[in-house]
């Protein structure tokens, strides 16, 4: 499907307003920003500023020299901090080297390719096992009932969160990572709430119970992702914050993938048949939900000097901000960018970010994850339309999708 509005004037482009995402995500704004003014300056009704970068290659660019493009000294969201929240709120995510380089290399065996092939059983038991259970309800909201569950219940058994508590982490992490989102944002910050993540006093209870489960796992190691966190001489803040992290982060963005990826299925019906002909297809096409979908729009780095990108003078200490939502689109890379292809090839999408330190430590696992759920799902449908408003998060920073009610007619 294509944008209607091939282009449109700058000055009605607003990337700091969320709301201009509840509905769609506004392509046309980025179409015009990657033509006319790649690396954009964006004011912000209560804040200084950023820079939007657009085009495929400035954001690799960006994204490649940490040196010079810091997620460190101002964090990754567009949120402006002082330097106590700063450092309070510093997850992996958060660091540049060499700190982060330690805290990730403390897991990153556990996503690294081999492991993950080890986890396609397991994956594929459970997407069967909640496939089973949501076909015969015959209509149904897939966010609840398929693209929301898989991945928690995966990375349940990876982190080593108790499955019968793995609702209560998704809830958990819908309001901290939509809390942009009236649905799910939670009263005023106060001010014994301004260090912790989003400032939010959920980030509290995620904070007890990862304190919980490490606790249990000092007593009685077990081979998990909380066990090596527990036994990795992080500190207190440092496990914390990368608890929040990984529970959260680690289902939304799959989750987000999965329903897109099911959504551009039915408003493309040739490619549903496309698919449904030629099985070879599963691993091209969850590449093509994953441009698609792009879940994160955005990260945010701060200039650690002034610099130039693409013929555009940056100052030191800027709000940089790397539109991946428009970098899946630059036209220079791929081609008709606004057409739905599951049997794209090149795809070299930046959805897990385009390289450099900060590359998305679950990538493999979100691969394996999103292609089996079709491969289990695909066969067993013999229709499925949309069955209400798909209702989408009203955020600038998560491509997510909280209702998408949908009837099926199992095969």
């Amino acid at each position: 499907m294509t944008d209607v509005a091939e282009t449109v004037p700058l000055e009605e482009i607003d990337l700091s307003d969320p709301g201009a995402f509840a509905e769609r995500v506004p392509h046309e704004w980025f179409r015009t920003l990657r033509r006319e003014d790649p690396v954009h300056f964006n004011p912000e009704p209560e804040g200084p500023g950023f820079w939007a970068v657009t085009r495929y290659w400035d954001i690799r660019e960006v994204h490649r020299r940490w040196d010079i493009y810091s997620s460190e000294i101002g964090g990754t969201s567009l949120e402006d901090l002082e330097p106590d929240q700063i450092e309070a709120r510093k997850s992996m995510i958060d660091l540049d080297p060499p700190r982060h380089d330690e805290i990730r290399g403390l897991i990153k065996s556990r996503f690294a390719p081999r492991a993950v092939r080890e986890w396609e059983e397991q994956v594929r038991a459970i997407a069967r096992k909640v496939i089973d259970l949501a076909l015969p309800k015959g209509e149904f909201d897939f966010v609840l009932e398929v693209s929301s569950e898989i991945p928690m219940q995966v990375f349940a058994e990876i982190l080593g969160i108790p499955q019968e508590e793995r609702r209560y982490i998704i809830e958990l992490g819908d309001h901290l990572l939509g809390n942009q989102d009236p649905e799910f944002a939670r009263p005023p910050e106060k001010p014994e709430h301004r260090l912790l993540p989003f400032s939010s006093p959920v980030a509290l209870e995620m904070f007890e119970f990862g304190r919980r489960l490490a606790e249990e796992r000092r007593r009685n190691p077990r081979n998990d992702i909380i066990t090596q966190l527990a036994f990795g001489g992080l500190t207190q803040r440092e496990y914390d914050v990368n608890f929040v992290l990984l529970a959260a982060a680690g289902n939304e963005t799959t989750r987000h993938t999965i329903t897109h990826g099911l959504l551009a299925l039915i408003e493309n019906p040739d490619q549903l048949e496309r698919l449904r002909r030629d099985p070879s297809l599963y691993p091209a096409a969850a590449e093509e939900m994953l441009r698609w979908a792009t879940p994160v729009h955005h990260f945010r780095r701060t200039t650690t000097r002034e610099t130039e990108l693409a013929g555009t003078r940056i100052p030191a200490g800027a709000k940089v901000t790397t539109w991946f939502t428009s970098g899946n689109r630059d036209e220079t890379v791929f081609e008709n960018p606004d057409t739905f292809d599951v049997g794209r090839d090149p795809n070299r999408h930046m959805t897990f970010g385009p390289g450099g330190k900060h590359f998305c430590l679950g990538a493999h696992l979100a691969r394996l994850e999103v292609r089996v759920v079709f491969e289990e799902l695909l066969p067993r449908l013999r229709s499925v339309e949309l069955a209400g408003p798909v209702k989408r998060l009203r955020s600038n920073f998560f491509n997510g999708i909280k209702q998408m009610p949908v009837r099926v007619e199992a095969a």
